[in-house]
Order: structure tokens, then C-alpha cells, then sequence
């Protein structure tokens, strides 16, 4: 019977210490929802670490971190089941402050409904605000706005009546389908789960009322789309996908169509049985009529309206790291079961959301956030750790280009053949000062005695003209390296040797450097040179001029250098002569199978 209650997920949200930890202990407490070990664990934690001198402290039945106790705020999202007789429910507390937005994301990522908390003598503050904008953002439109702590301003109806009106007026924008106003004091109780005496004036639902009546959002309706997360063939006589339907209703004999390919669903396929149908969010195996090639990611969908494929979008991201995004560098995007490659065009903070154009490196099957969640979001990843980074939400894509590759007869491998050697980046990396332009012209120069096709890329002298427009941020040296490592691809694909002397500080774009490349095509070279001794060299005295605050971003001093971890080419220059030394990348690039 409990199984065939609907479910609400729903957020609390709002500023800190606007009491949304309370509001959840309080609406467990008086719904008889708690065992007795529980009660007895808050009585005793109550005494011992509690804020409300010795009473029940309901905050700390979900604040959990001792962090969280301590201060008395909420850090992390902590989610918590309960059910009454009419719905089941999972609410996820979120934190609320700025700092900690990137962990309310995740708590509302997939909520059906929202309470917005706000201290009714403070109002709507721009947390409130900012709160009120992700949840919009993020889909959802059911809303409760709790006027909490009317009990310090006598519960006033007047008062009540502003706060109502004045978050009325900032969300009118937002798209919410409703939004409902509850006077409370989750301290004392006052309309939480029953009415109050106190608040005569008010005839609206309590807040659990609104949560056992609101509309918990049916399954996503309309044309079926089902992602392909697995190819299941355990012998040469069965083969289907495996994967979730995540929208509408997928049945034996639809037509559905993926990459271009159109087919009939001959069999929904499960441990338990073969199904006539397979509702929305089921895992099914999907047998296909026809021999139709599809892999992890794609997507099955009703072949009278397939959705987009597209690689260029605009969206909104939210970023949750620490290291601000950067535009032009290359990360990982994961949408739908498919991950690839993914750049933007701005840059964003810790916590900053913004809206963006960007480039997956693929074209991918998606729809509009607001239609499908599943192929409307994505998640960011760092290329190096595969951490997280960024949340992404799509809004529609961009109009495709009319640039397309252009074959030509002359190509690298004709190129090659009449070189007579192997092409080539050899990308020195090092701080200012290491020696790496000595070393680079020093190779090049024996290269070119061996007739070797070679071309020299020096930092300081594409400065003077391909990169005169940029400066020394983060940003700048991204797009900087980024610019250098397409040409330097241009000229393998010309069959060169490519000699790059560049900092090149940050690992990610020597990745991306050697990404654009084939394989045994690229050669790092760390010209490893501890700061001491290059700026006791500082042959262009930057290091004086760093350290006396003339040259901000300066790479060594004030922004940091990520040393290659695993480099083809070590040179450690306070031992080798810049002579000494080019013989080393030369041997190395012979050992290498380039010359």
C-alpha cells in the first residue's frame, strides 16, 4: 500500500539561519514520525550541543556534520524519507549559505517542489532571491513560500501580507505555476502540520497540507526516448539495449530511429518476462526488428519525432569548483551516457551561474532542459582528475555552421613519404628563465643540418603578432596556448617537426596540445629548472619586475606552474649545458622513431 503512494521529492531552501533544518525536524516531530531511539537521541543532543537552551532542538535531526553542530548551520545536503497516509515523501535540507550554492544544486537537481524559507523580520534577502532563481532555473514550479518566525513579530497579518507581495512581485518572471504563501513559526509549530489558533486570519493549507496536495508531477508524457546505456549480447543469437525509458511509453511494434536509422521494437525484454510496454524511468532490454548499430549513449526515439542532434548549444551552468572555468579550455561533458569533449565562452566562479554558448567536440541527441531533464542536463568534468566541476542545463542549440572538413589530395602521409622523416610536436615546457628558447634553436639547428623539415614556435615571438591581443590571466594563457597548439597540429599535418618553446603553465592545454595530434606524434619535453635558479638567471629581469609588483600573473611567483607528470624528455638544466641538453631531445626523439 505504501508503494502505491505517489512520491514527492522536495528542497528546502532560503538563507542561513532562516530555520529550514528546524522546519524539517519539526514537521517529522509532529507528524509522529519519529521512533523513539530518534527522540530519545535528540533529547539527549538537545541538552548537550542544542541552541534553544536545553529544549528539543529539531535542526538536529538533520544536521548531521559536526561542523554543522557547531556552528549551527546547515553545510551539506541531507535528505530525509518520511510518509504519511496520503504521500510518500524525500526532502533534501539544503545549505544556505552563498558559499555552499553549489551543494543546493544538487539538493534541488531533482525535486519536484520547493520551500523557500524566509525570516519573516528580515524578508526577502538576495539569497531568497538567488535560491527562488535556481529553482526556476532548475524546473521546478511548484512552490511554497514559508514565512517563517512570525512568532517574534507577534504574527502579524500585515507584515505577512508584504513579505508575500514582495516576493510575488520579484518572482513573476520566474515561471513558477504556483506559489504558496504559509505564515509559520517552526519553533513552536504553528502551521506546520496542523493550523493555529494564532493565525485566525490565515484559511491556506499548512505546509504538510501543501505537500500532500501539491502536484507531484507525472511521468514526463510524450514522444518515447529511451538511452541507450549498454549493448547486451551475451551470444551470437541475442542482441538488444539495454537501458531507461525517459520519456513516454515505449511498446512492442513503435517505429523508433537513432543516428539515422529507422527500425521497429520487435521485443521489450526483462529478467521477468518479455512486456507489452514499458512505461517512463522502466530498464528494459530493447530488441530491434533490424540489424541497426547503436552503442552506449545513443538514444531510441519514436521515429515521428525524434529529438535534436546537435553539437553547439547555449546554456545555463552553474560551476562548483574551486578553480574558475575558463573559456576556450577543453573539459568533459557527461550528458545522457556519453562523454565528450566540451569548451565555453566564459568565465565563471565558484558558485556563479551564468548563461553560456558551448561546444561539445560531438554531436549528441538532446531536447531543451525544460522538456527532458535526462537530455536537457549535463555535468562538467575536469579532463586531468575527472572531478566535477560545473552543472550545465540546456536552453535550445545554436544554428550549425556551414564549415565542413575539406579532404585534400596531398595529405599528411603524402607529405610524410616525401620528407623522409616522421612529423612532429616537441613541446618544451619550463619556467621563465629555464632555457627552453636556447634549447629549442639548438635543436632545430642540429635537425636542420640532418635535413630535417623543422619549424620553431618561440612564446615571446608569437606574441608579436598571432597572440599580440592577449594578456597574462588565466584565461589569456588558456586561449594562448590553445591558439599555438592548433597551429602546431597544422604543421604536423604538414609534415614538419614542430619545435614549441612556451611556459605553457597549466596541464590541461599541454593535454589538449597533445589530444589535437596523432599518436607518437608528440614529445614533451620538461625543461626542469627549480625558480631559485631561474630567477637567479632572469635574463630579461621579469623576475625583479614580478617581485616588485610591476608584472601581475607572473607564472612561478603569483600564478602557479603545473610540472608535466609524465614527460617523454626530462632535462634537468643545473645539470646539462644548453648543448648538453638538445642532445638529449634529440636522442630522445630518435629513440622515438622521428628522425
Amino acid at each position: 500500500m505504501e508503494l502505491q503512494r505517489s512520491l514527492l521529492r522536495f528542497i528546502t531552501c532560503g538563507s542561513v539561519d532562516d530555520g529550514k533544518s528546524t522546519l524539517i525536524g519539526r514537521l517529522l516531530y509532529e507528524s509522529k514520525l519519529l521512533y523513539a531511539d530518534h527522540l530519545a537521541a535528540l533529547e539527549a543532543d538537545s541538552r548537550r550541543v542544542g541552541t534553544r537552551g536545553g529544549e528539543l532542538d529539531f535542526a538536529l535531526l538533520v544536521d548531521g556534520l559536526a561542523a554543522e553542530r557547531e556552528q549551527g548551520i546547515t553545510i551539506d545536503v541531507a535528505y530525509r524519507f518520511f510518509a504519511t497516509e496520503a504521500r510518500r515523501f524525500i526532502v533534501a535540507d539544503t545549505p544556505g549559505h552563498e558559499q555552499y550554492t553549489r551543494n543546493m544544486v544538487t539538493g534541488a537537481s531533482t525535486a519536484d517542489a520547493a520551500v523557500i524559507l524566509l525570516d519573516a523580520r528580515k524578508g526577502v534577502l538576495s539569497q531568497t532571491r538567488r535560491h527562488a532563481r535556481i529553482v526556476s532555473l532548475l524546473g521546478i514550479r511548484h512552490v511554497a513560500l514559508a514565512v517563517n518566525k512570525l512568532d517574534l513579530l507577534d504574527y502579524s497579518r500585515e507584515l505577512f501580507d508584504e513579505v508575500c507581495a514582495a516576493f510575488a512581485e520579484f518572482a513573476a518572471d520566474l515561471g513558477f505555476a504556483e506559489i504558496t504563501c504559509v505564515p509559520m513559526s517552526a519553533t513552536e509549530g504553528v502551521n506546520v502540520v496542523g493550523r493555529s489558533e494564532l493565525t485566525p486570519w490565515y484559511d491556506g493549507p499548512t505546509l504538510l497540507q501543501w505537500l500532500e496536495t501539491v502536484d507531484a508531477g507525472s511521468a514526463p508524457d510524450g514522444p518515447s526516448r529511451f538511452l541507450v546505456q549498454w549493448v547486451n549480447r551475451p551470444d551470437a543469437s541475442f542482441r538488444g539495449f539495454s537501458g531507461r525509458v525517459l520519456r513516454g511509453t515505449l511498446r512492442a511494434g513503435d517505429a523508433v530511429c537513432t543516428g539515422g536509422r529507422t527500425s521497429t521494437v520487435d521485443r521489450i525484454v526483462t529478467m521477468d518476462g518479455d512486456l507489452a510496454a514499458a512505461p517512463t524511468g522502466s530498464s528494459v532490454t530493447v530488441v530491434l526488428a533490424d540489424d541497426v548499430d547503436a552503442s552506449r549513449g545513443d538514444v531510441l526515439a519514436a521515429a515521428a519525432d525524434p529529438p535534436g542532434v546537435a553539437d553547439t548549444f547555449q546554456a545555463h551552468l552553474v560551476w562548483l569548483n574551486e578553480n574558475g572555468l575558463l573559456p576556450g579550455r577543453q573539459y568533459l561533458a557527461k550528458i545522457g551516457a556519453r562523454t565528450v569533449g566540451f569548451t565555453a565562452t566564459k568565465s565563471l566562479e565558484l558558485n556563479e551561474i551564468g548563461v553560456d554558448k558551448v561546444h561539445l567536440d560531438a554531436p549528441v541527441p538532446f531536447e531543451s532542459y525544460r522538456t527532458n531533464r535526462d537530455l536537457g542536463s549535463f555535468v562538467v568534468l575536469d579532463r586531468l582528475t575527472n572531478a566535477t566541476v560545473g552543472a550545465g542545463m540546456i536552453d535550445f542549440a545554436l544554428s550549425p555552421t556551414n564549415v565542413r572538413w575539406q579532404n585534400l589530395t596531398v595529405d599528411k602521409e603524402a607529405r610524410v613519404a616525401r620528407n623522409g622523416h616522421r612529423p612532429c610536436v616537441v613541446w618544451l615546457t619550463g619556467l621563465s628563465g629555464a632555457g627552453k628558447s636556447t634549447i629549442a634553436d639548438l635543436v632545430e639547428k642540429a635537425l636542420h643540418a640532418e635535413g630535417r623539415h623543422t619549424f620553431l614556435l618561440d612564446g615571446d615571438n608569437v606574441r608579436h603578432g598571432l597572440n599580440s591581443d592577449l594578456g597574462f590571466t588565466d584565461a589569456d594563457r588558456v586561449e594562448n596556448i590553445r591558439r599555438i597548439a592548433e597551429v602546431a597540429a597544422l604543421m604536423v599535418d604538414a609534415g614538419l617537426i614542430v619545435l614549441v618553446s612556451f611556459i605553457s603553465p597549466f596541464r590541461a592545454e599541454r593535454a589538449l596540445a597533445r589530444e589535437l595530434v596523432g599518436e607518437n606524434e608528440f614529445c614533451e619535453v620538461f625543461v626542469d629548472t627549480p625558480l631559485e635558479v631561474a630567477e637567479q638567471r632572469d635574463p630579461k629581469g621579469l623576475y625583479r619586475k614580478a617581485r616588485r609588483g610591476e608584472l601581475p600573473n607572473f607564472t612561478g611567483i603569483d600564478s602557479p606552474y603545473e610540472p608535466p607528470e609524465n614527460p617523454e624528455v626530462r632535462l634537468d638544466t643545473t645539470a646539462l649545458s644548453p648543448e648538453a641538453a638538445a642532445e638529449v631531445v634529440v636522442a630522445g626523439l630518435r629513440t622515438l622513431g622521428v628522425c
